[in-house]
């Protein structure tokens, strides 16, 4: 006898021994929902933002990541190379170069080129930095000084896509929706992932704060340097908060029927976005109030500072001091209002000449701002749990940038072979030099770090084993340092 006849010809007692576990849970279930004592699948009920605890104790709670887009020279910053200084205006052997590719650098003629900066040790640590950076060399012994990072890409925009979501590829999830993705926001009233931006504007777009295939709420929100922080923010002349609020409802009440049918994550954070942005209403007017602060703060800062004068755009034009120094401020009044993420972009550092005076507008634009964040955490602490990371998509190679035949050698072209990126706080080792580069700043000679090393070590200090923070995918199973990385131990406090 086939099944079908089979239960056909069951016995009304035999139908109901069979099933009743089925309907009497879903009768329990329906009664407990209707007490309030169990929950009914709800939009609100599945909050994406609320906390959620990681796969161990975690030692850093937030993470202000400051972006430099375009690479800044590592060999007149941070890394140090007399025998560059030595060899200036010598072509290296063909066998360094034969397989190597550059952006814009022609072999044949390419020469080295030696830096102009007076450098000296500081802090207990006696860490080197340039006289671009003395108020970040006044903060030395907070620092994390990685001299040895690598990466695959040499253009920009891929090389912005590995910094930020671990692969040159569109449609990935960045750093800050993977960890507001895994812990969630302790901000109610902000969004969870928040960016802020100066300069001209970064060539890798929208796409370094995307949520990719994770859900949209994960997403980086801009916030805008002028106005309402984010557009369409206020409510229109004449239109009642009161009113506003009934509309809210009654979208909650379709959005949750929709849910409560097709349990679409996207609806929770369409929703979610909605709440949010009317909390907001309120809390962004009184984030970007720097009235609040104290005049000795805000010339820590150096908010009110003048742009020196310069006759280039390529870092973004007048207002960069104040429009950084800001970002920065609001940085720490971010996380204070726990904010989970907050990045700080600025472009551009892609000196393909004119090195010696943009790169000296520019680090005078950041040096104090940042200076200044890292004391102001320090003092409040806070530096302990927040982690604050400065750096590019890779650095600036050794030879001179010769593009068009050009005999004024002036800037550096992309080099991604061996570069420098800092981090501080959320429990990493300050006063920390780790990695080494050959005499010349061309190669890692010693602990080499993928950016996949960097990611990895990253999430575990928030608690996250990085092999099993991951999202499934058209059948996949994505992660933030995708097939390889490591925790680096030696980093850690």
């Amino acid at each position: 006898m086939s099944p079908i006849d089979d239960t056909i010809l069951q016995t009304r007692r035999e139908y109901l021994t069979t099933t009743a576990n089925g309907l009497g849970m879903m009768a329990l279930g329906s009664m407990l929902a209707e007490n309030g004592l169990l929950a009914a699948p709800s939009v609100t009920a599945t909050d994406p933002l609320m906390p959620r605890k990681p796969h161990f104790p975690a030692r850093a709670r937030n993470c202000i990541f400051i972006f430099m887009e375009g690479a800044p020279s590592q060999l007149d910053l941070f890394d140090p190379k007399p025998k560059l200084n030595e060899l200036h205006g010598q072509a290296l052997p063909e066998s360094m170069t034969k397989n190597v590719r550059f952006a814009f650098i022609k072999k044949e003629t390419a020469r080295l080129m030696g830096s102009n900066r007076k450098w000296a040790r500081h802090g207990q640590s006696g860490m080197y930095f340039s006289d671009l950076l003395p108020h970040m060399a006044k903060t030395a012994d907070e620092w994390l000084k990685i001299r040895s990072l690598h990466t695959d890409q040499f253009n920009h925009h891929p090389g912005q896509l590995v910094l930020h979501s671990g692969r040159a590829a569109f449609g990935l999830p960045t750093i800050g929706s993977w960890l507001t993705y895994g812990l969630g926001s302790e901000s109610r009233n902000l969004p969870g992932y928040v960016v802020l931006t100066a300069g001209r504007g970064t060539s890798g777009g929208a796409s370094l704060w995307q949520s990719g295939f994770l859900p949209s709420v994960y997403a980086g929100v801009l916030f805008r340097n002028k106005g309402e922080p984010v557009l369409n923010l206020q409510n229109p002349a004449g239109l009642p908060a009161t009113l506003q609020r009934r509309g809210l409802d009654t979208l909650q009440v379709l959005n949750q029927e929709r849910f409560a049918q097709y349990k679409d994550p996207e609806i929770a954070s369409r929703i979610a976005s909605y709440e949010l942005a009317f909390r907001m209403q309120t809390a962004a007017p009184e984030l970007i109030d720097l009235g609040q602060e104290s005049p000795k703060t805000l010339e820590a800062y150096g908010v009110n500072r003048n742009d020196p004068p310069i006759k280039a755009t390529r870092g973004g034009g007048p207002g960069q001091y104040k429009s950084f120094a800001t970002n920065c401020l609001l940085a720490r009044r971010l996380v204070e209002r726990g904010v989970r993420f907050v990045s700080i972009m600025h472009a551009s550092w892609d000196h393909h000449s004119n090195l010696d005076n943009e790169l000296a507008y520019n680090a005078g634009m950041a040096d104090q701002p940042i200076a200044a964040l890292i004391r102001d955490l320090k003092e409040r602490g806070m530096l302990e749990d927040t982690m604050v990371v400065f750096g590019s998509e890779f650095g600036r190679t050794p030879l001179g940038e010769n593009r068009g035949g050009n005999p004024n050698v002036t800037g550096r072209d992309h080099h991604p072979f061996a570069f420098t990126m800092l981090a501080a706080g959320g429990g990493l080792k300050g006063g920390h030099v780790y990695g080494d580069t050959d005499e010349i700043g061309w190669g890692v000679t010693e602990n080499p770090v993928d950016l996949h090393d960097f990611h990895g070590t990253m999430l575990n200090q928030f608690g996250f084993d990085h092999l099993r923070l991951t999202h499934r995918f058209q059948g996949r199973d994505f992660r933030l340092t995708d097939v390889s990385g490591r925790v680096i131990k030696e980093w850690i406090a």
